[in-house]
């Protein structure tokens, strides 16, 4: 009777252990800090940028994505290609990072991270987190609050960006589960959003292929958002997409209408392209742009205000003859909500003789003295861009 009794009390505590495991993310309790500003393998004298701009290394992170910088001067930094989330600290003010700390590992597709009230909100493909008071905690964060469950599983396009808007809501988009179809769940190819709570979830907008950044503009309010155009029209077709929300329930024309004038070849004769919003700016062909902020730097010069930075993650399937496009940081110049100028800001990530790329930009952030932060997941790095008249 013990001996069974005690079989029974064994498998009870696997299962609970395993429920737990899943549930309740893990994290690394130490780790490695040589190596975290250095320059091995970067080709920082191959970037273009305009006059008075320079490029640095403010910190080393495995597959850096999504980013998001805390008026404490904490740098949390996502990966999608691994499973954890960081934090990194500069304790000396020299914006060097000094400090690095696993926040959560044991994730799946962790790209997803914003902050609030002092928590940090991580995005599964499927799952949202909170962890509470979480500067006070980096070496030991307290167990996560699991806040919403209920999002597709489905891989294809299944990471997340997160981010709160003015409104205090937590935006959550949701990829096509595929290059191109048609969905009958209204979530896909969508923007959601929610209370911070994880309550009323509702659809924001429609039409959206694959938003991996948005921001919303520092006068008006209103969101803007970059969205990856479809694969397999060719090396030059369809743009990918700088779009601006204006209300709820718009639709941005995917899977039907693509750059606001092309019609899908498979989808297109449904509706046409006068039935969507247009882009305010169409972007280059399969540069896969992530991250997008508007410039709010006061060290930046005076006409960079408010101008829109992108970054261009970079091609994969575009034949080797004519060059792969992106993997650089672009501006985008908006007049009344609809771009007039669109133009490189830094170059050089990508050796096009060789077409090969050493560094990929994916997301963008800009710190309390004016600098701009900018993840790469292809070397790992956090790159710092400044400028001086010196």
């Amino acid at each position: 009777m013990n001996t069974a009794l005690t079989i029974l009390f064994s498998f009870i505590l696997i299962a609970c252990s395993s429920k737990q495991s899943a549930d309740n993310p893990s994290k690394e309790e130490t780790v490695d800090q040589t190596g975290l500003t250095s320059t091995e393998g970067l080709r920082l004298d191959e970037i273009h940028l305009p006059e008075g701009f320079k490029i640095d290394v403010f910190a080393r992170v495995n597959n850096a994505r999504s980013l998001v910088l805390t008026e404490n001067g904490t740098l949390f930094v996502s990966n999608r290609g691994g499973d954890k989330v960081y934090a990194i600290k500069d304790t000396d003010g020299d914006w060097k990072a000094d400090e690095k700390y696993v926040i959560a590992s044991d994730m799946r597709m962790p790209n997803g991270i914003a902050f609030k009230d002092g928590s940090l909100y991580v995005a599964e493909v499927s799952k949202l987190w909170r962890f509470d008071n979480i500067e006070e905690n980096l070496a030991n964060p307290s167990v996560p609050v699991k806040i919403y469950d209920d999002y597709p599983t489905d891989g294809h396009h299944g990471w997340k960006f997160i981010a709160f808007g003015p409104d205090g809501k937590l935006y959550v988009p949701v990829g096509a589960p595929c290059n191109i179809c048609e969905s009958k769940n209204e979530m896909y190819a969508s923007i959601t959003r929610m209370n911070a709570d994880g309550s009323n979830r509702e659809v924001y907008v429609h039409g959206v292929r694959n938003t991996v950044g948005f921001t919303w503009h520092p006068e008006t309010g209103e969101m803007w958002f970059t969205d990856n155009g479809r694969d397999w029209m060719g090396n030059d077709m369809p743009p990918c997409e700088l779009n601006r929300v204006t209300e709820p329930g718009q639709h941005f024309g995917y899977p039907y209408c693509h750059g606001g004038y092309i019609k899908d070849p498979e989808f297109g004769h449904k509706y046409p392209c006068d039935d969507f919003e247009k882009p305010a700016q169409n972007l280059g062909p399969h540069v896969a742009p992530l991250g997008v902020k508007f410039c709010t730097s006061e060290a930046f010069p005076s006409e960079y205000k408010n101008k829109i930075f992108i970054a261009e993650h970079g091609s994969w399937n575009r034949d080797a003859d004519v060059g792969h496009t992106g993997h650089k940081i672009t501006m985008v110049t908006e007049q009344n909500g609809e771009g007039v100028a669109y133009e490189d800001f830094a170059t050089g990530f990508l050796d096009k003789e060789a077409n090969t790329a050493w560094a990929r930009p994916v997301d963008l952030v800009f710190a309390t003295d004016g600098s701009m932060l900018v993840s790469d997941d292809l070397a790992g790095t956090v790159f710092r861009i400044t400028y001086s008249l010196d």
